[in-house]
């Protein structure tokens, strides 16, 4: 695909309008466009002036795909109208990016049919290497920084058992990491890849993570680097949550949390040692790295991932000690934060951050990563690429409360498995198709490729079912982003509900009906569901969630799959609020 010279002008005065230099492209044609819109000189350069480039949540997208943004992010209480719950118009503003543009179709989720048409499929290894490549060469030193969600979302990374996505970190010249789902394929298969992959190239550093036994580290807090004469650290933050939002028994011997006080102690270390500039590789998720910097002294920049935010401003935050800059760079290899910093008198002086959208029709593919990719591949390209079925609606994930893959995935575990209701997990992972698109084997495992995949039917009376819907919204709506996990609300289908998000605990769900009728607490009802955490789970059989989808797409008429009817909860209290379309 390619642009008319008109939406090419389009895309510089968008990139005009954010900062990036254009003046000397104003009449230049589309065949320019990686040098107009990845025009981006550094700060400064020569002593005192450090860079960081910063990927987060790829989820093991090797290959350019389409992804949506939210159009349901909301914020409540003092984060009502404040980054990142912003959606749509009202984040293009805070940005200053004109509707239409391309980098409106990066940042939103703004006539996305029309616009992912127009500007095309965003990510891939391949082409993010080709950025990578540009900034370190006009960068030295800089560093590039991943913060996590790497090793997990794909087919192949499952098959691979994730060596797909060593390899290709380690070609990508990624220098320094934390993780998530990475733990999800077990303690041991971790420490392989940390102690013998990634030794002497990849630095994997996490503070927040201590033996059960002894409480000792299991990695390495942080990890001191030198730029330009500068002395920089990188301090890691694991997801807090992951023995309660992902299966205990994978990380059984280890402890995680958030660990205010051990992060202090980290970066106190760090300055001690002289560090000049402290930067913090975070998986929190960005309301819990807004409320860290506020809580922890001496951080220059945190590098946030988790919920999938693509944020294009830096957020300042005040703390005791100066301010914190809070960013976050978005999922799916989508976007590649830069970071400049120059520093004066041991300290940082001044700084310039921006978001760069991955268009993979802006930017060539590298070669060598592309080879790289096409073997890690070629084993499995039949098997990716075998056409289950054609959709007739747009598919995609993301979102609070549903999204229509979420609502195929529930279809499909109810009528297989002979449900009522279904739940599936509020995973912000998971690729975005346009109406008319086939729904090959690769796109419908982005949606489900998980270490513990097992579809389960569970007999749950009224009153679990509403005890569950609590508890999930308390984990997204709590008004103390230290009570958040960071997930969005776990799909249902079959089940009707209201919500009101700015209620307390327990008493944010009600009116719950099926089939019209209202759900009785002391009634049982048959509720599919899949990604269950418990141990028993894994033994019980069950087969996994990928053989239950794949059966019911090819049971299709047809093998069309019709526009999904989104099944989203009635919500109260939250009309004009700025993190809703």
């Amino acid at each position: 695909m390619s642009l008319s010279k008109r939406e090419f002008l389009q895309v510089l005065g968008a990139a005009s309008v954010s900062g990036m230099t254009l003046s000397r492209h104003a009449t230049a044609d589309a065949a320019t466009a990686e040098e107009a819109l990845y025009d981006l000189p550094p700060l400064g350069r020569g002593a005192g002036f450090v860079s960081f480039l910063h990927m987060t949540d790829c989820h093991a997208q090797l290959k350019p795909i389409l992804f949506r943004e939210p159009s349901v992010n909301l914020g409540l209480g003092s984060m009502q109208g404040q980054i990142p719950h912003l959606v749509g118009e009202h984040l293009l503003k805070i940005a200053q990016v004109p509707a239409g543009s391309a980098l409106a179709h990066a940042y939103t989720y703004l006539d996305f049919e029309r616009s992912a048409q127009r500007f095309g499929k965003v990510g891939g290894f391949a082409h993010l290497a080709t950025l990578v490549k540009r900034l370190k060469a006009s960068r030295p030193g800089a560093l590039l920084l991943d913060g996590g969600d790497t090793w997990q979302g794909s087919a192949t990374s499952l098959w691979t058992n994730a060596q797909d996505m060593v390899d290709a970190c380690k070609a990508l010249t990624v220098d320094v990491m934390t993780g998530h789902w990475e733990f999800t394929y077990g303690m041991k298969r971790v420490k392989e890849i940390v102690d013998k992959d990634f030794k002497g190239s990849v630095d994997f550093v996490a503070q927040n993570v201590k033996t059960a036994d002894f409480g000792d580290a299991v990695f390495e807090p942080y990890v001191m680097k030198e730029m330009n004469g500068v002395k920089v650290a990188i301090v890691g933050q694991a997801f807090p949550y992951t023995p309660i939002a992902n299966p205990r028994y994978m990380v059984a011997d280890w402890e995680f949390g958030i660990r205010d006080e051990d992060m202090q102690k980290a970066v106190d270390e760090a300055r001690s040692k002289g560090a000049q500039v402290v930067v913090v590789i975070s998986h929190n998720g960005m309301d819990v790295d807004l409320k860290m910097a506020s809580r922890v002294r001496g951080i220059d920049a945190i590098f946030g991932g988790h919920t999938h935010d693509g944020v294009p401003v830096a957020v300042p935050v005040k703390n005791p000690g100066g301010t914190t800059l809070v960013t976050n760079a978005g999922s799916n290899g989508k976007f590649l934060g830069v970071m400049d910093f120059e520093v004066k008198s041991g300290k940082v002086a001044n700084f310039r951050y921006r978001l760069l959208p991955v268009f993979s029709n802006f930017l060539k593919a590298d070669p060598q990563m592309e080879a790289l990719i096409t073997r890690i591949r070629a084993p499995y390209e039949s098997k990716l690429n075998e056409t289950l079925a054609v959709t007739d609606g747009l598919l995609y994930r993301r979102g609070n409360f549903n999204g229509s893959w979420d609502q195929l995935v529930c279809d499909a575990l109810m009528e297989v498995q002979g449900a009522e209701i279904a739940f599936s997990p509020g995973f912000r992972w998971g690729t975005s198709l346009l109406p008319g698109q086939a729904i090959t084997r690769e796109l419908m495992m982005d949606q489900l490729a998980i270490t513990y995949p097992y579809a389960t039917v569970t007999p749950m009376t009224g009153e679990t079912i509403k005890t569950v819907l609590e508890d999930v919204a308390d984990n997204l709506f709590n008004p103390d982003p230290y009570y958040q996990q960071g997930g969005d609300m776990v799909r249902v289908g079959g089940l009707e509900y209201t919500m009101t998000p700015g209620e307390k605990m327990g008493a944010r769900i009600s009116e719950m009906r099926l089939n019209g009728k209202p759900v009785e607490a002391g009634k049982t009802y048959k509720v599919a569901g899949w990604a269950p955490v418990a141990e028993e789970a894994a033994k019980a059989g069950h087969k996994p969630v990928w053989d239950v989808v794949e059966s019911w797409l090819k049971a299709r008429p047809g093998q069309r799959v019709s526009a999904r009817k989104i099944n989203t909860p009635k919500l109260v209290g939250v009309q004009g609020n700025p993190g809703m379309a």
